[in-house]
C-alpha cells in the first residue's frame, strides 16, 4: 500500500504566493478540526500525532509568527509587517492583524486535505470571522477539540519545566530529567526556569485563558461542535480519546449527509 505523503506546509508557513509541494487528494468529509486548551494540556503534541493519523495539514498560527521572523522584509505581506510590529513592541496582535494573515493562506484552508488548526481561533470575533469565512464555499468544521485539564496539574506540568540556557532545549524535572541534574544533556548548558514557568505566572495565564476563551467554547457548543477530551495521561493516551470522539462525530456527520441525500432525491420525485 502507498503511503500518501505528508502536507508540506509551504504556503501556511511563506504566506500566499508559496505553494505546497504536496497536495493531498480530496476526501468525501475532508477533516477541518479546531484544536482548543490552556497552555500546558499538550495541544502541539496533539495536533502532530492527528497529523500524522488523518494526514490533515497541521496549521499553527504560532508556527506562521515564527517564520514571518525569519523572513526578509521583500518576502513579508503586510499583515505580516504589521504583525511583527506589534510582537516587536511586546504588544497582543489585535484580531484584525491575525485574521488577515490567517485570510491571506485562504488555500490551506480550502485544501481538499482538510486542515488542523492549532493556535487559531483565539477570541469570538477570530471563530466569527473564520466561520462567515468557510461559510462562503460552503465548508464547515468537523469539530472543535477542547482539551481539558484541572489547573493543578497544569501547574505541575508546567512548573516542572527547565529550559537549556545555550541550546533552549526543555527538560522535565520528573517527567523528563536531565541526566546530570541542572545541566543539559545535549551542550551541558545550565538549565533555569523560565518566568513564564513559575507557578504565580502560570495561574495568571490560566486565568487569562479562561477568561478570552469561555465565550469561544460557548459559541462552538452552540454550534454543536465541541468535543471536550480530557487531557490527562500519556500523549497516546490522550490522542487514542481524541480519535475515538473525532470517529464518532464523523460517522454522525455521515449519517446526517446520507440522510440529506435521501431527502433532496424523495423531494425530487
Amino acid at each position: 500500500m502507498t503511503v500518501p505523503n505528508k502536507p508540506s506546509r509551504a504556503a501556511w508557513l511563506q504566506g500566499p504566493s508559496a505553494r505546497c509541494e504536496t497536495v493531498p487528494n480530496g476526501q468525501f468529509l475532508p477533516w477541518r478540526i479546531v484544536l482548543l486548551g490552556a497552555p500546558g494540556v499538550g495541544k502541539g503534541t496533539q495536533a502532530d500525532l492527528l497529523n500524522q493519523r488523518l494526514l490533515a495539514c497541521h496549521l499553527s498560527t504560532g508556527d506562521v509568527f515564527r517564520a514571518a521572523a525569519t523572513q526578509g522584509e521583500g518576502e513579508q505581506t503586510p499583515a505580516m509587517k504589521e504583525a511583527l510590529g506589534y510582537m516587536r513592541r511586546g504588544e497582543l496582535v489585535p484580531d484584525a492583524t491575525v485574521w488577515d494573515m490567517v485570510r491571506e493562506r485562504g488555500e490551506c484552508l480550502h485544501c481538499a486535505g482538510g486542515f488542523i488548526l492549532d493556535g487559531f481561533p483565539r477570541t469570538l470575533t477570530q471563530a466569527v470571522s473564520l466561520k462567515q469565512f468557510l461559510d462562503q464555499d460552503g465548508l464547515g468544521l468537523t469539530a472543535v477539540v477542547n482539551y481539558e485539564l484541572p489547573a493543578s496539574e497544569i501547574v505541575a506540568r508546567l512548573g516542572g519545566r527547565r529550559t537549556c540556557e545555550k541550546c533552549k532545549a526543555v527538560y522535565h524535572i520528573t517527567e523528563r530529567p536531565s541526566k546530570v541534574e541542572g545541566h543539559c544533556d545535549r551542550c551541558d548548558g545550565v538549565l533555569f526556569q523560565r518566568e513564564d514557568d513559575k507557578p504565580e505566572s502560570i495561574k495568571v495565564r490560566l486565568e487569562a485563558y479562561d477568561r478570552s476563551t469561555a465565550p469561544l467554547i460557548e459559541f462552538y457548543r452552540k454550534a454543536g461542535l465541541l468535543l471536550q477530551v480530557s487531557a490527562a495521561g500519556t500523549p497516546a493516551e490522550i490522542y487514542d480519546r481524541t480519535v475515538a470522539d473525532l470517529e464518532m462525530r464523523r460517522l454522525s456527520q455521515f449519517a446526517e449527509r446520507m440522510w440529506a441525500a435521501a431527502e433532496n432525491r424523495r423531494s425530487g420525485l
